[in-house]
């Protein structure tokens, strides 16, 4: 007896130790997790006031106290409304009709979760493009996204003059799709230390602009100005906080439009309204949340609240309609975010993965698209 129970430890030891083996080699030789900043970048950072102790940091203490054992618990509970109850129906896009937007035309199409291409002065410009279908760096690893298709093809993308990236958490960053987009895209612009994944992945560092909160630079007239979030970074075992994070001021001859990326609300919201506000629109984080992560993403309400900090005349609530990356019902944000925001008198445009929102023409879209998807 003494025997098997020696070989059933050592079968199970060999397994374990196989496993871990195999982690190590995928974490370390799997290009999905990029690279961390070299050291002399790293050293560069050292100077500065939101860099301390080798990490980025918010500018509130933002620590994220989670009880692994509830929220396993949670995970594991049977719960339908997490995700829609059949595969969403995304509207399909005509190459045809985006290839020449025109010099007075603003307008946006979402892909879903926070991924959007911003027409603007002429430009074609993609906000966090993940185009993958699981946030993760392998497809056993996350969830899977809520449509079967996208609105059009990376390959039906016009020639991208810009993609602008908040940070490099995986529903955010995908390395799959920058694989695809690096050589139809003009340039990159990034948070600090982020520029060394896209390094890692072949785009020539002369296609990279990476800067601090509040530091700007132009792109042929338009004004791209990274402002602060209130996040986190990290695509490895240990490597949080080693780039930045952030969310974007893009402002064109007509329209003004802020971008949060991902965050908790604080008041650079307010800072940022007073510094670069009003703005036409407001696309801001409205899901993922839960109160044991509260400070690094908002409470619907708070998006609202956020919306009307940074001046905006229109939220477009996104970070939702992708993928189920939380314990709440995939629905609940946008359906809080408006009610909240009748509440204080905030204009929400809320489009159909896929449907044309055009600023400057008064009207916008507001349907409930979701209610036919909601699980039971």
């Amino acid at each position: 007896m003494k025997k098997v129970f020696k070989m059933i430890w050592m079968t199970l030891g060999g397994l374990l130790l196989l496993i871990a083996i195999a982690a190590t080699l995928f974490v370390n030789f799997s290009p999905q997790f990029g690279q961390a900043p070299s050291k002399a970048r790293t050293e560069s950072f050292e100077q500065l006031p939101n860099y301390q102790q080798g990490k980025f940091q918010n500018l509130s203490p933002s620590p994220m106290d989670i009880d692994y054992w509830k929220t396993t618990k949670e995970w594991l509970k049977e719960a339908p409304g997490r995700s829609p109850d059949q595969n969403i129906a995304v509207e399909k896009v005509n190459p045809a009709s985006i290839n020449n937007p025109g010099q007075d035309t603003t307008r946006l199409i979402w892909f879903g979760h926070s991924a959007f291409l911003l027409q603007i002065d002429g430009k074609h410009i993609l906000l966090d493009p993940m185009f993958g279908n699981t946030p993760a760096p392998h497809p056993l690893l996350g969830p899977g996204r809520y449509s079967s298709e996208l609105p059009l093809q990376i390959e039906q993308l016009p020639a991208i003059d810009a993609v602008m990236l908040s940070h490099d958490h995986y529903d955010h960053l995908d390395y799959g799709s920058i694989a695809r987009l690096k050589d139809r895209v003009a340039h990159f612009y990034t948070p600090l230390g982020l520029g060394s994944h896209l390094r890692a992945w072949g785009v020539a560092d002369a296609k990279i602009t990476e800067l601090n909160w509040w530091e700007s630079t132009e792109l042929d007239g338009l004004r791209l100005v990274c402002t602060p979030a209130r996040h986190f970074s990290g695509r490895g075992l240990f490597d949080r906080a080693a780039t930045l994070w952030g969310s974007w001021v893009i402002t064109g001859k007509r329209e003004n439009i802020f971008f949060s990326g991902d965050s908790g609300y604080d008041t650079h919201f307010a800072t940022i309204g007073e510094r670069y506000g009003p703005f036409d629109l407001a696309l801001i984080e409205c899901g993922q949340y839960n109160e044991e992560w509260k400070l690094l993403h908002m409470m619907p309400e708070e998006t609202v609240q956020a919306a009307v900090d940074v001046r905006s005349k229109l939220l477009m609530p996104i970070h939702w309609g992708a993928f189920t990356l939380a314990l709440h019902d995939w629905t609940e944000p946008v359906e809080r975010a408006t009610e909240k925001a009748r509440e204080l008198g905030m204009p929400v445009t809320t489009p159909q993965i896929g449907q044309p929102l055009v600023l400057g023409g008064g009207t916008f879209p507001d349907s409930r698209w979701w209610e036919k998807y909601r699980g039971q």
